[in-house]
């Protein structure tokens, strides 16, 4: 690698960080035809000393979460195209293996399938206990009830992928300097302007801070504070086995040997050294496997949390120890200590699937270690209100390929997209913190409590149950714990589920509310559809207030609402207007309703849970100057009054005239509801009679007092999230973040009556030129061609009216073996009488009428196309 011992003085993009993010970030951006991009590191190169110097390279590509399937799946083919400096392919695709020692796990292994179809892994498969060993012979296949295969897993080396991406760059312009260390990032206002290493000052439009482990000591630096926790899990290579000996071989030879040892000393003779047979994961023991030779390396999670300081965690050593190695601590191999897990320790676990491991010297051991972040997913992406500073964090080997691929396109073009089009990375923005995930507090705990988890057996409704929780309270917290409410983290928020006040309304209601006894009754309630019901039959009343809120002020505030928006927002004072926002490429950004309370002043409205505050930062990167745009979703509580009796219990405690003639839906109005100041909206995302209401915070829990006061002769009752999101998928209208994300034109959401292409809007010549010529989608890098596919939104129902099935599941056609799609989002429809689903379908099969299955834990559910909205 022909590195630079000089720090240029200019640059267009700095990147910080010459692991396997940062290489791989370079290789994509000058593919995309940059040639100003200058890597820095503190080490030396391709063996920086970081997590991919030490890491074992395994790759695993199925995950629940379809970004990071797609990005492994990205990262492998990638990683296949590239050569090692011993002129051999990069990526060993061995397969990969997982076992099942449990019933629970056999269970998990076919969602496992279920996933990797739904988002297209090659030919995944539920193996005997003979079959796994027909693949590992020295597995003890008794100890075993099956295992997952993968025949695509395999294996890549960090420093060798390291290497390949960098030459490559390096070919195309891109400078990498070594041996130098980051010691600040100058700022003017609220743009980057410079890299101030210890070697010299860097000016440049960007920076990306790809420094995994230390991001938050760098991010710090700037005032950005980084959710990003390291974490210490220990590897170990054993000595020589005899059973392993016709694998022996001497890597001394590999032209990356010698800087890698003097990195890692005598163990890069083992690390070096790629898998011959398929690498192997024993979760239920939350340890994985792969061959260096003649030699097992055994990688353990099977150990309490270790969260070190990153304040303290120094570079690497000048005597050659890695800042990202921590000595191994024999305790957490030879004991149970992993909380989960108390009654076996991760040595005796190893020897039982692996006897010939039993009294094997662990010659080689270390803690090494990775990044996490508060939902185990990648913090990535330009960091709002900093200009110019962008993040590559908490991204294992496996994904990096795929994650630098969308990010490079994002910094490019605005657009992040894999090789087949765009794809949604709103779970994975650095925006999408909220303020308290920023302390270390919080960064710390949640980091370990992920750590805890990462191989366990996790329910997608699963939340936090002890660890930072109770953070944020709405007004009405107080009011939520009288009515015994269950209570779920949502973005710090606590939030009724439902409510077990409500438990009489289940015998009232249990005729149309079918049992769930599988996966899909865990965390679930037959309240939740009682209080549907009751919203459908009744008057309920729902706390919304952590739904992001923002106020756009200023004189050019309209004009900017209207670029932002694909509807016409020439409105009214009072009027209120459901609308999308789309981003360069198309792809709907966000969808929001609009209100303008005042002359140059107007409320946006938008998803919250997880994703909302991704919503804020786009909207603020976007303001012009002489705009505010004033994030307001904590000073105002929120909630909606709804159902056929909405009317009735309102105009108890308001002079107010709520007749359809006097207050149209999609109106607003500005009133008091008894003493207290509410701005009402005549709109209900459950699709019934209702009025979202608003007041500053301070009003909130009274209000919600005066409202329930009023509604006792209606039999008024609270409703958690659970009734509103069936109410909301029986009405058809879609969640953004589950059913409608980036990945999809307002066209193929079917939202097409919320464009209006009379004005003009972000993304506007995407969606003409795709309705223009729709066959231009081949793959290309255009805004254009990157939105358009033949695929439309499809609204089923499963046949078996008593059946309930879970998103992120393949949809095919009868009898068929290849997917047509997946399931975005599902829950039972108590009005419809039936379990209803959203999906994106080829437009042929997206039809009212036509006949499709569903693959959920392990058998095929008879479903059809519907017309939406069901109700």
């Amino acid at each position: 690698m022909e590195t630079t011992d000089s720090v240029p003085s200019e640059a267009g993009t700095v990147i910080v960080g010459a692991g396997i993010v940062g290489c791989n970030l370079a290789y994509q951006l000058t593919q995309l035809g940059r040639e100003d991009v200058v890597v820095v590191d503190q080490g030396p190169m391709p063996t920086t000393g970081g997590s991919s110097t030490h890491a074992p390279g395994i790759m695993f590509q199925t995950a629940e979460p379809k970004e990071l399937s797609q990005f492994a799946d990205y990262s492998r083919k990638l990683y296949s195209q590239l050569e090692g400096a011993d002129g051999q392919q990069a990526y060993n695709e061995v397969g990969g293996i997982e076992v099942a020692r449990s019933e629970e796990r056999m269970a998990f292994l076919q969602r496992r399938v279920e996933h990797a179809e739904a988002w297209g892994i090659e030919d995944p498969q539920i193996l005997s206990p003979e079959e796994v060993t027909d693949h590992l012979p020295l597995v003890d296949e008794s100890q075993i009830l099956g295992g997952y295969y993968s025949p695509t897993d395999g294996q890549v080396s960090g420093v060798v992928a390291c290497d390949a991406l960098a030459r490559e760059a390096m070919d195309r312009g891109a400078q990498f300097v070594p041996h130098t260390r980051t010691e600040d990032i100058e700022t003017e206002g609220d743009s980057v302007q410079a890299v101030v290493t210890e070697n010299g000052t860097i000016d440049c439009d960007e920076v990306v801070v790809a420094t995994n482990i230390w991001a938050r000591q760098l991010g710090e630096k700037v005032d950005v504070h980084l959710p990003v926790t390291p974490v210490e899990h220990q590897y170990t290579m054993t000595e020589s086995l005899e059973e392993l000996e016709e694998s022996a071989v001497d890597i001394t030879d590999h032209p990356l040997f010698e800087n890698y040892e003097n990195v890692s000393g005598e163990k890069a003779k083992r690390l070096l050294v790629g898998p011959d047979r398929p690498i192997l994961r024993d979760q239920d023991n939350a340890m994985y496997y792969r061959t260096h030779g003649d030699s097992y390396g055994i990688g353990s999670y099977n150990h309490e949390p270790i969260v070190p300081d990153p304040q303290e965690l120094g570079g690497n050593d000048p005597d050659g120890e890695q800042g990202s190695v921590h000595e191994f601590t024999e305790q957490h191999m030879e004991n149970a200590t992993h909380p989960d897990r108390p009654h076996k320790a991760p040595r005796r676990a190893s020897d039982e699937l692996l006897p010939a491991t039993e009294g094997a010297e662990l010659e080689h051991k270390y803690n090494g270690m990775f990044a996490e972040s508060p939902n185990g997913l990648p913090v990535m992406g330009p960091v709002r209100d900093l200009e110019g500073l962008w993040t590559a964090a908490a991204i294992w080997v496996t994904h990096a390929g795929g994650a630098m691929k969308a990010m490079a396109e994002w910094m490019e073009n605005g657009v992040p997209r894999l090789e087949d089009g765009p794809i949604d990375v709103s779970h994975c923005n650095v925006n999408r913190f909220d303020e308290h995930e920023g302390s270390w507090d919080f960064a710390r705990d949640i980091g370990a409590e992920e750590y805890r988890i990462v191989y366990n057996i996790m329910h997608p409704k699963w939340v936090w149950e002890d660890e930072q929780r109770d953070i944020r309270r709405t007004p009405m917290y107080h009011t939520h714990q009288e009515w015994d409410a269950e209570l779920w983290a949502e973005a710090g928020w606590e939030e009724p589920q439902w409510f077990e006040a409500n438990a009489d309304l289940v015998e009232e209601y249990e005729d149309q509310i079918p049992d769930r006894d599988g996966w899909e009754g865990v965390y679930w309630s037959p309240i939740e559809g009682a209080e549907a019901l009751h919203v459908r039959n009744k008057v309920g009343l729902h706390d919304m207030t952590s739904f992001n809120k923002m106020e756009v002020v200023g004189a050019e505030a309209g004009a900017f609402v209207q670029r932002l928006c694909t509807n016409d927002i020439d409105l009214d004072v009072g009027d209120v207007r459901y609308t999308l926002m789309c981003n360069e490429g198309g792809g709907v950004r966000a969808d929001i309703t609009v209100t303008r309370t005042d002359e140059d002043r107007y409320l946006l409205l938008t998803t919250g849970r997880e994703v909302g505050n991704n919503h804020v930062a786009w909207v603020r990167h976007q303001s012009p100057e002489g705009v505010v745009v004033n994030d307001v979703t904590s000073s105002l509580a929120a909630m909606v009054c709804t159902g056929p009796d909405a009317r009735n219990v309102l105009s108890k405690v308001t002079d107010v005239d709520l007749s359809d003639d006097a207050f149209p839906f999609f109106t607003s109005q500005q009133f008091f509801v008894k003493n207290v100041p509410v701005t009402a909206l005549r709109v209900s995302y459950a699709g019934e009679l209702g009025w979202e209401l608003y007041t500053p915070s301070e009003y909130g829990e009274r209000l919600w007092e005066h409202i329930l006061e009023a509604g006792e002769e209606y039999d008024i009752r609270p409703y958690g999230n659970g009734a509103l999101d069936s109410l909301r998928i029986e009405k058809g209208f879609r969640l953004w973040g589950v059913d409608l994300h980036t990945e999809h034109t307002p066209f193929e959401a079917g939202l097409g009556w919320a464009v209006d292409m009379d004005t003009d809007f972000v993304g506007k010549e995407a969606l003409q030129a795709a309705q223009e010529e729709p066959a231009a989608a081949d793959g290309g890098t255009t805004p254009a061609e990157s939105v358009y596919t033949d695929r439309q939104v499809a609204c089923l129902t499963l046949d078996d009216t008593d059946e309930t099935i879970l998103n992120h599941r393949p949809v095919y056609e009868p009898g068929a073996d290849e997917p047509l799609g997946y399931v975005h989002s599902a829950e039972y429809g108590y009005s419809v009488g039936a379990c209803v689903a959203y999906t994106y379908l080829p437009s042929e099969y997206a039809e009212p009428g036509t006949d499709v299955e569903v693959l959920f834990e392990g058998d095929r559910y008879a479903a059809t196309v519907r017309e939406e909205p069901l109700l």
